[in-house]
């Protein structure tokens, strides 16, 4: 039974507004971890959601409760709630509404903001109109709010120079030589390796705290690390790079997924049968389909009339396909009228309203997926926002690579992807169940314990809440960063992700709850700069990011401290004097 059961709607609406802030995070933070994997073609987007559920999930539940700690107890000293532990539970409950309140504005208007930034400014708002802003942890030696505002500065740049270094090693060391792909078989077992070993190092690197490593000595840690890393290199070796060669080198049309068990054995496969005729052969797509390079533009001289003019008949084109016809001046008209009706309203009318039972199935599952059927792709191509700019001009300034070397490291990128997921979901679930968990820990126990450990099923619910935020409305967010940041293919994409995740890995370890959106976004830039022409960066989003970022702190900060202070300070009714009812 709760200790203090006079609190209970502190705790119930504490559940519902760190599930929505949990929804938020996976809604607004998406992107980082798989924007630049559909924008790039490696993964659709169904793929990409299937892998983040069990990433963000796993990552939230086994390494979140150590960052978690400094959310829940470092920003504001508790000891000056130990009397009053209940005001501490109001505190981090108005911390949440101010988050998550910011948050659903910001994912609704398509602004990639800092989750950490919002729950961090709650806090904060809280705390001033509580103890007042001595009462703040403002310093670097307490792990502060110092050390975290510098963290959005430091954070970026580390990311930016990062995956620049690798992008810089690929693109000299893989795509520029004279035999791409034979240098990409050398390089990717080497990458394999360090990507896989950065995972590991994320887990038993003092990060997983519910897995009750921290006793291991600096052996134990670095056996495991190199002891995953050689093994995931052999396996690679042995097995991916026979089937890779097979597929890519050999032109094997035959190859599918499940030869890629038969490993050696491929190496004395007979030669490749040609295909039936009629056949279409395609051994891996375009990376690069629908970007022109600048010299497609200068010999197409495309201008802004004929931009415009080709995107009316993309238009007219779609609408036709859609079952549409167009009239002379090129306006759409509805096709298969029934009785004045189109046919899809008459079907719509027959299948009856959405909340019949009948029909109950069909609309949840439509609703979830809603989000997963969006072409992402199409989406940032698409012309008529003044963020996006002149994507066209932005993306031929960026090279094209040998198409079979970059289809090598978009299996990468799917392993760097995942990895940045796991990162993710391990740093920023913090943001949502750090208070969550102080105010149970109140309510269940009536005071307060620096040390008391995150419950298991706080870090569950906060995982659950951010797989289902990423669902249903991650693809807003996601349209708005990838392809309309810089041009992205698999290499690109895999030196944003892994120069991301190291940083993120770092910070997780160091117990600081850095951003990931500025993680991604640093990456993003760095990879982008090294294509020798600024204007291969879309500076409009990269204002709009920053713009976000700098309103989140005061905006979250500022709901969370009015509402706390209009409620500790609001005067209290003690009923009617005697007689006068």
């Amino acid at each position: 039974m709760a200790a203090l059961p006079q609190y209970d709607w502190i705790f119930a609406l504490a559940m519902i507004f760190a599930f929505l802030d949990a929804w938020n995070i996976g809604a607004n933070d998406v992107a980082n971890s798989f924007a630049t994997s559909v924008s790039s073609r490696s993964l659709t987007m169904r793929q990409a959601m299937m892998i983040a559920t069990v990433m963000e999930f796993t990552g939230a539940v086994t390494v979140g409760a150590r960052v978690s700690d400094t959310i829940r107890t470092k920003i504001v000293g508790v000891d000056a709630f130990v009397d009053q532990p209940a005001v501490l539970a109001l505190g981090m409950l108005c911390a949440l509404i101010g988050s998550s309140t910011w948050l659903t504005i910001a994912t609704s208007l398509g602004l990639p903001v800092s989750t950490t930034h919002c729950i961090t400014g709650g806090v904060i708002g809280f705390g001033i109109a509580t103890v007042g802003a001595s009462g703040v942890s403002w310093s670097w030696n307490d792990k502060g709010v110092a050390q975290i505002v510098a963290s959005w500065v430091i954070a970026p740049g580390i990311a930016g120079v990062f995956a620049a270094i690798i992008f810089l090693i690929t693109k000299y060391g893989v795509l520029k030589r004279s035999n791409p792909l034979k240098w990409g078989f050398v390089m990717v077992p080497i990458y394999f390796g360090i990507t896989s070993g950065i995972l590991t190092m994320l887990i038993v690197w003092k990060g997983a705290a519910s897995l009750d490593l921290d006793h291991w000595g600096a052996g134990q840690i670095a056996g495991t690390i190199f002891g995953v890393a050689g093994g995931v290199v052999l396996m690679v070796c042995l097995f991916f790079l026979p089937w890779l060669h097979r597929k890519l080198a050999m032109d094997d049309w035959t190859m599918r997924w499940y030869h890629l068990f038969l490993g050696p054995m491929l190496l004395k496969r007979g030669p490749v049968p040609d295909p039936p005729e009629g056949f279409n052969v395609q051994i891996v797509q375009d990376y690069y389909a629908g970007h022109a390079t600048r010299e497609d533009l200068e010999a197409m001289r495309l201008n802004e009339d004929t931009i415009a003019n080709m995107e009316h008949f993309k238009a007219t084109k779609e609408a036709q396909i859609n079952g549409a016809e167009t009239n002379a001046h090129g306006v759409t008209k509805e096709a298969h009228i029934t009785d004045g009706k189109a046919l899809g309203d008459v079907e719509k009318a027959d299948a009856g309203p959405w909340y019949l039972p009948k029909n109950l199935p069909k609309a949840i599952w439509k609703a979830f997926m809603h989000g997963v059927d969006k072409d992402i792709i199409a989406e940032q191509s698409r012309g008529g926002s003044r963020l996006a700019g002149n994507i066209l001009d932005m993306h031929a300034r960026a090279a094209h690579f040998d198409n079979k070397a970059e289809h090598l490291y978009s299996f990468l990128q799917v392993l760097t992807a995942a990895t940045s997921s796991f990162a993710h979901g391990a740093n920023d679930v913090s943001n949502a169940i750090g208070p969550l968990s102080t105010i149970y820990l109140v309510w269940n126990s009536g005071h307060i314990s620096k040390k008391s450990p995150v419950p298991i099923w706080v870090l569950c619910y906060g995982g659950a809440g951010i797989v289902i935020g990423l669902w249903t409305y991650g693809y807003n967010i996601m349209r708005n960063l990838g392809n309309r940041l810089t041009l992205q293919s698999p290499t690109r994409g895999f030196s944003m992700e892994l120069g991301s995740a190291v940083t993120v890995v770092m910070a997780t370890r160091l117990a600081l709850p850095v951003s990931t959106t500025q993680c991604i976004v640093g990456a993003t830039m760095g990879v982008a700069l090294c294509n020798g022409d600024y204007k291969a960066l879309n500076w409009r989003m990269v204002a709009w990011c920053y713009s976000g970022w700098l309103l989140t702190l005061p905006i979250a900060g500022l709901i969370s401290g009015c509402l706390m202070g209009i409620i500790i300070n609001a005067p209290q009714w003690s009923g009617a004097p005697a007689g006068t009812v």
